[in-house]
């Protein structure tokens, strides 16, 4: 439940105090700590001591050009959506405050630019000789599921269903379940991913017998000062989960042709395989349940058709006599 928190009544509300009472009223402590850098560079640039009634709508929208003008638009529309909902918080508790200028709107997020692979090219790599099995099964794994890293790299064995080719994954912002009185429970909702016939021969052979402990784990066990919870650690063997970093590691090494840090990122499956099915013909409402995506513009930053695919469409277009 969120903090109840009170503005003070019966004298000027000074920047710094609406400020600090706005994110104290914040129960989710990685949220307060996201909008206190908006909110908190905001307020030294309009002034800590000064009534917030004494600001003006520009002075919002010109401390926020200043401070996140040139920032990249994701950080620009997180910043700005900060400070609104901050003078939001005030003026429904009754004070006048100002707000963000129409002319410091929110910005449209470009596509994305991970690119997308070629069916050839993510069947090539995985034949590797020198691909072990478990980035084998790692990469066809996040291609088949068209899952995000996190989730995949985050499977323990019992999350598995392999007769049905398929599991539950904690999905990107899953929130806690809420009881009928709102009390929070652990558990949270869950997302179906489904995979094929590559990911299905090569489970077993990664998993050897093995029923508990993470699906994906590291050749070494974590250093003496590495907390682990015992979710993360095949209990048999103590060796810990395979991080995002070092999974990335090992992809870069396996594609990287102009040096370290040039080869293809874990994100790229995900692409690759929405352009894929797109380019088979796949609707956009079964696109958007394949990915899980709730937004037709966010699956539209994933599908990244190839020029040939363009030139095949476009051949429809072609009078019938040039087909013969």
């Amino acid at each position: 439940m969120p903090n109840v928190v009170l503005l003070p009544t019966g004298k000027v509300l000074a920047v710094r105090v609406s400020a600090d009472a706005f994110l104290d009223s914040i129960a989710n402590p990685n949220t307060a700590r996201n909008y206190g850098i908006g909110v908190g560079k905001t307020v030294e640039r309009l002034g800590e001591g000064r009534p917030l009634v004494s600001v003006a709508d520009d002075e919002v929208g010109e401390a926020l050009e200043l401070l996140w003008g040139t920032a990249a638009v994701n950080t620009w529309n997180a910043r700005r959506a900060s400070v609104l909902s901050w003078l939001g918080w005030c003026r429904e508790r009754g004070h006048e405050v100002p707000a963000v200028p129409a002319w410091a709107k929110r910005l449209t997020v470009p596509d994305s630019e991970t690119p997308a692979r070629s069916r050839m090219a993510v069947d090539r790599l995985i034949a590797r000789r020198e691909v072990h099995l478990r980035e084998k099964t790692l990469y066809r794994m996040l291609y088949e599921t068209a899952g995000r890293s996190e989730e995949i790299l985050s499977l323990n064995i019992e999350d598995l269903d392999l007769a049905g080719r398929r599991c539950l994954v904690k999905a990107k912002g899953a929130r806690a379940k809420a009881r009928r009185r709102g009390q929070a429970r652990e558990d949270f909702v869950l997302e179906t991913v489904y995979w094929d016939a590559g990911t299905a021969r090569l489970l077993p052979r990664l998993l050897k017998g093995r029923t508990r402990g993470p699906v994906f784990v590291a050749h070494r066990r974590p250093g003496p000062g590495k907390v682990v919870g015992p979710r993360d650690v095949w209990p048999d063997t103590g060796l810990a989960r395979l991080s995002y970093g070092q999974a990335r590691a090992v992809l870069d090494a396996h594609t990287a042709v102009r040096g370290p840090g040039t080869g293809w990122d874990l994100h790229e499956y995900r692409h690759s395989s929405l352009t894929h099915l797109g380019e088979a013909g796949a609707s956009l409402l079964m696109l958007m349940a394949k990915s899980r995506h709730r937004k037709p513009e966010n699956v539209r930053r994933y599908f990244k058709p190839s020029p040939k695919a363009i030139a095949e469409l476009t051949g429809l277009l072609a009078p019938g006599d040039s087909r013969r």
